[in-house]
C-alpha cells in the first residue's frame, strides 16, 4: 500500500531509521508472567533486517512510550546505540535524536503504529507504518509495509531501504557465494 507516489525518492536519503517498539518490532501484544515479569516477542527477520541496513551505513534507534529490560536487551543483541524509552513524546524525541547526529528531518524514516506516533511519522522525510496500524494512522504515512507490525514489517522496510539506496546487492552477496 503506498500513500505517496514519491517514497522510494525519499527513501534514498534516509540515514537514520527510527523505530516505535511495542506494535512495530512487536505484534503489539504484551506478556506478563505471575511473578509481573514483561515478555516481548521479537521477528528473527526484522533482526537480520536492521543488521543488514545498519551494515549498509544507516543509523537505527527504537523510540517507545514503555519501559523494558526486553528493548534494552533487543537493542544490544542488535547493536542499536540509541534507544529511548518511556517517551510518549515521540516527535521531541526524534527531533533531539536528529540533533544529537546532527541529522536533518527529511534524512529520517520513522515508522510507528499508533497515535502517539503521528506527529514524528508526519514530520519526519519518510513516514512509514505498518499494515495493522489504524486507518487515520496509516493514512499519513508516505509508505506502508505488506507484513504487519512484529511479523516481518521492519524487515520488509529494512529491505525497500537497501533497495532504494542501492544496496541490496552488496547486502544479498554474502549470502550467495558460489560454492564451487
Amino acid at each position: 500500500m503506498t500513500h505517496s507516489a514519491d517514497w522510494r525518492a525519499k527513501a534514498r536519503g534516509i540515514r537514520l531509521l527510527a523505530l516505535d517498539v511495542d506494535g512495530v518490532l512487536t505484534d503489539g501484544t504484551l506478556h506478563f508472567q505471575s511473578d509481573g515479569q514483561e515478555t516481548k516477542c521479537f521477528n528473527i527477520l526484522d533482526g537480520l533486517g536492521i543488521k543488514l541496513l545498519q551494515q549498509s551505513g544507516v543509523v537505527v534507534a527504537l523510540i517507545t512510550g514503555r519501559e523494558s529490560s526486553m528493548v534494552s536487551r533487543r537493542a544490544e543483541a542488535l547493536d542499536i546505540a540509541y534507544v529511548q524509552q518511556g517517551r510518549e513524546d515521540k516527535l521531541v524525541a526524534l527531533q533531539a535524536l536528529c540533533e544529537q547526529l546532527a541529522l536533518p528531518m527529511k534524512s529520517v524514516a520513522y515508522c510507528g503504529d499508533d497515535l502517539p506516533d503521528l506527529t514524528a511519522i508526519r514530520a519526519a522525510g519518510l513516514g512509514l507504518s505498518v499494515s495493522n496500524a489504524p486507518d487515520y494512522v496509516r493514512e499519513h504515512a508516505d509508505w506502508i509495509p505488506s507484513r504487519p507490525g512484529g511479523q516481518g514489517a521492519v524487515r520488509e522496510i529494512c529491505d525497500a531501504l537497501l533497495s532504494c539506496q542501492g544496496h541490496w546487492d552488496a547486502s544479498l552477496a554474502p549470502y550467495l557465494d558460489d560454492l564451487e
